[in-house]
């Protein structure tokens, strides 16, 4: 990549200024060792989350919140975020994070628990966008999970689709991303989705749901 081609990347990366609220929540993920979505994946999570007019959004990895503070700024006033993650000490950040963007305690619904255990509890086509920041080894499992969450024109969305470069990396790789690859291959011959792999992070992979 040429240098002029990484400081446009950059510059589009930082383009829309994160709130206090999603600096804070950032901060305490780093402090925790934990990853979080780039200011520009928060960008375009909110602008999808805008353009579907969504109401009902599941997340997949709470985190310290950073992604659901976007997810919420995008989505409807009246909208409720359903957010799962194996770590409840986390997800008490993000409530604190919420709390201080000035979102009401009802705008979200924490639950504690692996992935895989609690999607199969939520309603069919009951969702307008799913976004998995998960174990990237249960990928394939969330998106088939996904599609039964999501209403027809609904959004699936999956981070980190380019695992720091390994994705298109020829060497040997191991099972996170020899997985990433199925599922990029899987979405991108469906059917039943309307694909697109954004440049934004670590790589955006989103798709409609026909």
């Amino acid at each position: 990549m040429t240098g002029n081609r990484q400081t446009s990347w950059a510059f589009a990366d930082a383009f829309v200024a994160e709130d206090e609220a999603a600096r804070w929540a950032r901060d305490r993920a780093q402090e925790a060792g934990l990853p979080s979505v780039s200011p520009g994946t928060g960008a375009a999570l909110r602008m999808l989350a805008a353009t579907a007019d969504a109401k009902a959004v599941a997340e997949i990895g709470t985190g310290t919140g950073v992604s659901g503070l976007h997810l919420l700024h995008g989505m409807r006033p009246d909208g409720v975020l359903t957010t799962v993650d194996p770590e409840p000490d986390r997800q008490q950040f993000a409530r604190e994070a919420f709390r201080a963007a000035g979102f009401a305690g009802n705008r979200a619904r924490f639950i504690p628990g692996r992935a895989l255990d609690v999607l199969p509890r939520l309603a069919d086509g009951g969702y307008d966008l799913v976004f998995c920041d998960g174990d990237r080894t249960e990928y394939l499992d969330y998106l088939a999970e996904s599609l039964r969450l999501l209403r027809p024109g609904g959004l699936v969305c999956f981070e980190g689709a380019f695992s720091d470069g390994r994705t298109v990396d020829s060497g040997p790789q191991p099972a996170e991303v020899l997985r990433i690859r199925e599922l990029l291959r899987t979405v991108r011959e469906s059917q039943d989705l309307m694909p697109a792999l954004l440049p934004v992070g670590d790589g955006l992979l989103c798709a409609v749901k026909r």
